[in-house]
């Protein structure tokens, strides 16, 4: 309830915001750029996004040593291998066994790998698996991946629609916050340069789904609100429906984001790159469902509008003389409720002015002009002086003299009594 009596106008932020997006996605493009020149040997478009070993390939790797050991001296006894990207992670509660994924493959020789393992203990060589991971595959995930990203997307485009019965504005704000966030997670991925793995793919479906619940959410109450709000202009509605949900947007988002920063400071190494994927993306979606979409739903409103305006004039230009006015009437139904409003405003007042000022109004209306006045919004009514068609409805104002009762010729008449 608190962000409703907040007087923000958060509909004129759309610039500033978008701004903000556009420019975090550029710094991640930067970033992709600064590291496909890394290395010294010219551009590397692969080098552009630190790709996770389920899409560049390599080896990996599971060890069960004697004796327990640590995560540091499993790291210490491969450190001589250079080993590309390495991630070496506990395999079990134990502390005997680990998990070493690497891009550097050992596929022709792994006798370099065997001796450097033996180096942090002793270990069983009959739980030693070395699995070569090859390029193929990892270019089989990420055509899937792109795969399952567009299918979504259409998915999400065809269902909002339909949702809104087939309204496309509602559709395309939806898709176009989608393709933001998919780009800002990469870009802050890039910057942050962390691997982008299956978790990462994984986490980004996930945002998908979450960013567009919490986006229908505001589009409906749009929605419910041009209804209850039909007088006031769109950019009212619009405003008041983003402050409505804002409270239940914001609490959903906190208790989420307190989980993942739980899993990003206390979980594993795995659990950990995939919670900073999903913080990143549904920080990402909160911002643009709440800042971005709802008021882009303004910009393409009035293009909406300009582009029927357009077509109504070209009508108006292009018609004979004799068409002009259902030209103008079937033209002015493509309008805004703002302009019908105003218009009939603009009649009414014009009757009035021409109506003679010895001709007492009627006592009462027929139907049609008391069913035009109730189209208008009642708290809009008092605001705009429409209160006083009441008058014209039958009800006229009753003045009471009681001051004359008190004259002599209104005086009761009594006989004179004698004593």
């Amino acid at each position: 309830m608190l962000f409703r009596r907040l007087n923000w106008n958060i509909v004129s932020w759309f610039r500033t915001v978008s701004a903000i997006s556009y420019l975090v996605i550029a710094l991640g493009f930067a970033a992709m750029i600064y590291h496909g020149f890394e290395g010294g040997n010219g551009f590397h478009a692969n080098h552009m996004l630190r790709l996770g070993l389920s899409f560049t390939g390599g080896t990996d790797v599971n060890v069960s040593y004697d004796q327990p050991t640590t995560t540091q001296a499993v790291k210490d006894a491969v450190a001589p291998l250079n080993l590309a990207d390495e991630r070496i992670t506990t395999a079990g509660t134990d502390g005997k066994s680990f998990q070493i994924q690497t891009q550097t493959s050992f596929a022709n020789d792994s006798v370099p790998l065997k001796n450097a393992l033996a180096k942090a203990g002793p270990y069983d060589a009959s739980k030693l698996s070395i699995t070569a991971l090859g390029p193929t595959l990892g270019a089989e995930y990420l055509r899937l991946a792109l795969w399952a990203l567009l299918i979504a997307l259409g998915i999400q485009f065809i269902y909002i629609a339909f949702r809104f019965n087939w309204n496309y504005i509602f559709g395309l704000v939806t898709v176009i916050a989608l393709v933001r966030d998919a780009l800002t997670m990469i870009g802050i991925y890039a910057i942050a340069n962390r691997p982008a793995d299956d978790a990462f793919l994984a986490a980004v479906l996930t945002v998908i789904g979450y960013s567009v619940m919490d986006t229908i959410v505001i589009l409906d109450r749009i929605r419910e609100n041009t209804k209850i709000m039909g007088g006031a202009p769109y950019e009212t509605i619009v405003n008041e429906s983003i402050k409505q949900t804002m409270t239940r947007s914001v609490n959903t988002v906190a208790t989420v984001v307190i989980t993942l920063v739980a899993l990003l400071l206390l979980g594993g190494e795995s659990l950990k790159n995939f919670a900073f994927a999903l913080l990143v993306g549904i920080l990402s979606g909160a911002y643009h469902s709440i800042f971005f979409s709802a008021p882009l739903v303004v910009v393409f409103r009035k293009r909406q509008i300009a582009a029927a305006e357009r077509k109504r004039r070209a009508a108006l230009t292009t018609a004979p003389a004799s068409s002009n006015s259902t030209a103008s009437s079937s033209a002015s139904r493509g309008g805004s409720r703002e302009d019908i409003v105003a218009a009939r405003r603009a009649r009414r007042e014009k009757q009035k002015a021409t109506r003679p000022a010895a001709t007492s109004p009627a006592r009462y209306k027929r139907k049609a002009a008391t069913a035009e006045l109730a189209e208008i919004d009642p708290l809009d009514a008092q605001v705009s002086g429409l209160h006083e068609e009441a008058f014209d409805a039958g009800h006229e104002e009753i003045n009471l003299n009681l001051e004359g009762f008190d004259s002599p010729e209104h005086a009761e008449p009594h006989a004179d009594h004698e004593e």
